[in-house]
């Protein structure tokens, strides 16, 4: 990539955060459009996990598959083809005809997506070759998901209420026109200097992997958990992860880099992704049915009440990429899985009166611990990796984000209907009440690891790595 001025950095980072902020506010704009979704098509509580999880789980498919394609064709070309596909499943999602149409076309939307957010993680990598310069753009990298999340909820529940839940998906239209233009004129091209061979059994494992997994655990109660079907869904993600393993550590180029996971630091933050995504989803997916089912709030007051969960996402996004690039990953980590603790401990006390002030507490203790925790897991996957294969380091990171964001939703969910006891706008606070303690349990996890993670000893582990080339 050429040499480039501060302000052509500052604004190829600029171009490369609205893919990030369209994928974000979808998330969060969606989750907000469920219950409007339910009503029209008379979907159940399965058909609304697919809703979010059919965007997920492909989009986790595909995220090393994009992240490695683009190394090899080109950065920039990968990323505008993205936009373009994200755009055309945007609008054709809000012209479904059905609920079994709107995952459809969900799928498509996953599909462009995934060539979004890694590849534009990459571009930055590349771009912001100082490593205090790269954390410090990474933390505004993190502060544009709180961004998305706190225009979401206000634009999502006003579009919901004003002019219905399509035009959620439409939004996205105008933004990744402009952002195709932008790209065009401002980003440079890059490529690996040495681009990897393609990987075809790798991503079919991946998918067989991931897929099963989910389908699993969404489809598992109405099934039957020990039915053929869901017994065999399991074996086959038992069966592809261990195939998976055994083939990549073959292979001289493998989809699925094994020696990146020698690193301590790299391979516990992706499990803090996971967990970290998981406890986002599963609070998304819960809250929003929370606020407009079982407290009967209208979408637009449900967006308001949430906003200041998002506003301390932005807030603290980026002190936390100015810690992780000026003091490290710790501090960062241990008050990210705190904060997610306490919240989830404090919203597992919802009930269908609750004050709004004790549920603002839980919201704004979320947002604290969210907006922590983003700038140390993508930074802990893209230092010490070449940078020839940002792509695929920066993939990874990203597929274990989407990775949580369907457990998450997977989870939540399931556990949600096998408590339910009547109808959803009566049922919904105690059933619900174990899926907070799970989100708590996340949160746990996230401060665990980040400890485990920041030792001297992980650290050892991530420079034998770097010295091994």
């Amino acid at each position: 990539m050429e040499d480039l001025t501060r302000g052509r950095r500052l604004l190829v980072l600029a171009i490369c955060c609205s893919s990030l902020f369209i994928v974000g506010l979808d998330s969060t704009i969606v989750n907000l459009a469920l219950p409007a979704i339910r009503s029209e098509f008379g979907a159940s509580v399965a058909k609304l996990q697919w809703t979010i999880d059919a965007y997920t789980l492909v989009l986790a498919s595909l995220l090393m598959v994009s992240g490695s394609t683009a190394d090899r064709v080109g950065r920039r070309r990968t990323f505008q083809a993205g936009l373009v596909l994200f755009g055309i499943g945007s609008l054709l999602c809000g012209v479904a005809s059905s609920i079994d149409l709107l995952i459809a076309f969900r799928v498509l939307q996953a599909v462009g997506g995934s060539m979004l957010n890694p590849v534009a993680m990459s571009i930055i990598t590349n771009t912001f070759t100082n490593p205090r310069e790269r954390a410090q753009a990474i933390g505004v990298w993190g502060g544009v998901v709180g961004l998305s999340m706190a225009v979401g909820p206000v634009v999502g529940g006003a579009l919901v209420d004003a002019a219905g839940w399509r035009f959620i998906f439409w939004i996205n239209v105008p933004v990744t026109i402009a952002a195709v233009l932008m790209t065009a004129f401002f980003v440079p091209e890059s490529r690996a200097a040495v681009p990897r061979r393609m990987d075809p059994v790798g991503r079919v494992l991946v998918v067989l992997l991931l897929g099963g997994l989910t389908y699993g655990i969404i489809e598992g109660r109405s099934a039957g958990w020990g039915s053929p079907l869901i017994i065999g869904c399991f074996l086959v993600c038992v069966s592809a992860a261990v195939t998976l393993v055994y083939y990549e550590r073959r292979r001289e180029e493998p989809l699925l880099e094994p020696r990146f996971f020698r690193s301590a630091p790299f391979s516990g933050a992706t499990l803090i992704a996971v967990c970290g995504f998981s406890a986002l989803s599963g609070f998304l997916f819960l809250n929003s049915l929370y606020l407009q089912s079982a407290r009967g709030f209208t979408a637009l007051h449900a967006g308001l009440l949430t906003l200041p969960m998002a506003a301390m996402t932005v807030v603290f996004a980026p002190i936390s990429g100015w810690l992780v690039g000026h003091r490290g990953p710790r501090v960062p980590l241990v008050v990210a899985g705190t904060m997610l603790t306490a919240s989830g401990l404090i919203l597992s006390r919802l009930g269908t009166s609750t004050s709004t002030v004790q549920l603002l507490i839980g919201y704004l203790v979320f947002g604290l611990g969210f907006g922590m925790l983003n700038a140390p897991i993508t930074n802990a996957a893209v230092s010490g990796m070449p940078r020839s294969q940002a792509g695929v380091a920066a993939a990874i990171a990203s597929t274990s984000r989407q990775v949580g964001a369907s457990l998450g939703v997977a989870i939540a969910g399931t556990v949600l209907t096998a408590r339910l006891v009547g109808p959803l706008e009566t049922g919904f606070v105690d059933a619900a009440r174990l899926c907070w303690y799970i989100i708590a349990g996340c949160g746990a996890l996230v401060l665990i690891l980040g400890l485990i993670t920041t030792s001297a000893w992980a650290r050892r582990t991530a420079d034998a790595l770097v010295k091994a080339g």
